[in-house]
């Protein structure tokens, strides 16, 4: 089967519209086919109206969706979901991977109902890749977890150890525990009892590191709970939004500015590059049983193809097999 990819259609804070676009450039750009579930009358509409070639683009009715207030009472009334529809296609074997750009908390919920944990892992996590000083560094959990249990933390190194190596091509990669201090012995109750065993479950497991380590390039994964994660990583894009406009507001003040910007634009370019989040497009869901692909509500067309990218990548690299064969189940 061609690799075929499941996409929310009613994700995003603009919907369908976006999806729509990113789900036939898509499919056109990789190759793929790409599955849109939503409203079908709302989609059929929509698609009709945008350009490209729509050939390996189909449509599955789901007569609800998920708002990104909804939390799971209002989820367990809406049983048709989009979001709860699609994940079924890929569980039963009718699509490989699915992506959304909703509700987080919900794509973990049903996510977690749909496909299950895979075996030793309790907990699923959220990551994100950082450019950092000679590449990048995956994080995890960004989000998923706000509360966590130092077994976690091991399970979410280990699952991103696999995924560093697969998805970013990292040969061994070096892997740290976030904390206030490189000295072992550091840190919360929590990062404390987790250092043992990242320790004994983790093969390059480096110790606690600090912000400087992970923007320095020290390690290839850093891990830390998803309340920590997700501030880290808002915070991030605050400062690199900042920069960027700073930089366009100086280098634009005068003719001279304006010179030394016309000449340095090809390196602005890279800059702004590395620091787009429409770049990567989406996070994936390590843990569960299937792959789940969750992007950010505000996703552009350009974000849609990108996400879609990650989970084709993810397909290619046969990332969940490669996931259920290397977790090191610990005794609790």
């Amino acid at each position: 089967m061609k690799t075929t990819i499941v996409l929310d259609a009613m994700g995003s804070d603009q919907r369908p519209v976006p999806e729509l676009e990113g789900a036939v450039m898509a499919a056109n750009k990789f190759d793929i086919n790409v599955i849109l579930v939503g409203d079908e009358t709302t989609l059929t509409e929509a698609l009709a109206k945008i350009e490209g070639n729509k050939s390996q683009v189909s449509i599955r009715h789901a007569p609800e969706f998920l708002n990104m207030e909804d939390h799971i009472r209002e989820a367990r009334a809406k049983k048709n979901n989009s979001m709860a529809v699609g994940m079924e296609l890929v569980r039963t074997g009718s699509a490989h991977a699915f992506v959304t750009v909703g509700n987080t908390g919900m794509a973990m919920y049903f996510g977690i109902k749909t496909f299950g944990m895979i075996p030793g892992i309790d907990r699923p996590c959220l990551v994100a890749v950082f450019p950092v000083e000679g590449g990048k560094c995956v994080l995890a959990d960004i989000g998923s977890n706000a509360d966590v249990r130092p077994e976690f933390l091991a399970q979410f190194g280990q699952m991103s150890a696999v995924y560093s190596h697969l998805m970013l091509r990292v040969d061994n990669p070096r892997v740290g525990l976030l904390s206030n201090g490189e000295e072992e012995g550091k840190g919360n109750e929590i990062t404390r009892q987790a250092g043992p065993l990242m320790a004994a479950a983790i093969p390059n497991f480096v110790g606690n590191i600090e912000g400087k380590e992970l923007f320095g390039g020290k390690v290839d994964v850093a891990i830390t709970d998803g309340f920590t994660g997700n501030i880290l990583l808002k915070s991030v894009e605050a400062v690199a939004k900042l920069i960027l406009t700073t930089l366009k507001t100086e280098l634009m003040s005068s003719t001279r500015t304006k010179i030394g910007a016309l000449l340095a634009k090809p390196a602005f370019d890279e800059v702004r590059k590395m620091l787009d989040p429409n770049e990567t497009g989406s996070a994936p869901l390590l843990g569960l049983n299937g792959l789940v692909f969750i992007g950010h509500g505000r996703s552009n067309a350009k974000a849609i193809v990108s996400a879609i990218e990650q989970a084709v990548l993810a397909v290619e690299s046969n990332l969940l097999e490669n996931l259920r064969n290397s977790i090191i189940i610990q005794e609790k």
